[in-house]
């Protein structure tokens, strides 16, 4: 039962990790081949850019099979929600079955393993018993704390930075893009344990349900035994880090900025007929 359990976990990541390879080639591809300066592309620049157009660069006159822009909110919201559960339970699977170094296993799991109460808890540490696989599995866990901390953001500026017109339009196409990458951009930071992850929460929930409180006897939150394996990565990670946090903070401040200037800059268009006769800007 372990080996057919194994063998269908490892079928199931095989067919998700290729679903994604092909789902961003499929996403990529065509943004690359746009970007080509062929003559003979140009039209099929166009037909992008019009799928891309959004706001007030969108004419009035091509609403069709448009959305309100105010739905990037639906982006942000999916995120978070989708984000925060596979960071969960990701981090929590990683804590539990793929301690880095010396560490042990946590009390209530390692004494329910000894009193031979947790075979589930046996079936899932086995197929992470090398040190790399353990070291791949907190990896997933820092990408993912990261991409969490990426949409809290965004989710934040959506309701307290932006203020989208009633009237600015997205394309249809450019909504279905974003839900696609708010979903499959987490998602492909933890394949290598997702499923794994996943399947070690819902049989912890349905031992729980059998056994009852006598599962797992918490005295206090382990914060530390949480926190410590991320410390333990590579330099090459917290380089990544890094990397990540500057152009995390490089956004805020330039949406910060692009906010402050709409906010403070008004326009005045004096239009007589079909001619143009002025523009006043005052700046704050």
């Amino acid at each position: 039962m372990e080996a057919f359990t194994s063998l269908s976990v490892n079928t199931i990541k095989t067919g998700l990790i290729w679903l994604l390879r092909v789902a961003w080639i499929a996403g990529t591809l065509p943004i690359l081949i746009a970007s080509l300066p062929f003559p003979i592309l140009k039209s099929f620049h166009t037909l992008l850019l019009s799928f891309a157009k959004r706001g007030k660069i969108m004419p009035s006159s091509s609403h069709r099979f448009t959305v309100p822009q105010s739905f990037f909110l639906h982006f942000y919201l999916l995120a978070v929600v989708w984000t925060t559960s596979l960071l969960m339970c990701t981090w929590y699977f990683a804590y539990k079955v793929a301690p880095l170094g010396t560490e042990s296993l946590s009390y209530p799991f390692a004494a329910s393993h000894l009193t031979g109460g947790s075979h589930v808890f046996s079936i899932h540490k086995s197929r992470f018993t090398s040190a790399e696989d353990r070291f791949n599995v907190w990896k997933s866990v820092l990408l993912l704390l990261l991409m969490e901390v990426h949409v809290l953001r965004r989710l934040y500026e959506t309701f307290n930075v932006f203020n989208y017109s009633s009237s600015a339009r997205m394309h249809i196409f450019g909504y279905l893009t974003g839900i696609y990458f708010y979903t499959a951009a987490p998602l492909s930071l933890c394949t290598f344990c997702v499923l794994e992850a996943f399947n070690f929460a819902a049989d912890q929930v349905a031992e729980f349900k059998v056994e009852g409180q006598e599962l797992v006897s918490i005295t206090g939150f382990d914060f530390w035994g949480y926190v410590k394996p991320i410390t333990r990565l590579g330099w090459c990670q917290w380089a990544g880090a890094a990397i990540f946090a500057w152009g995390w903070f490089h956004q805020y401040c330039c949406h910060a900025i692009l906010v402050g200037v709409f906010a403070c800059l008004h326009l005045y268009l004096l239009v007589g007929g079909s001619k143009f006769y002025g523009l006043y800007a005052s700046l704050c």
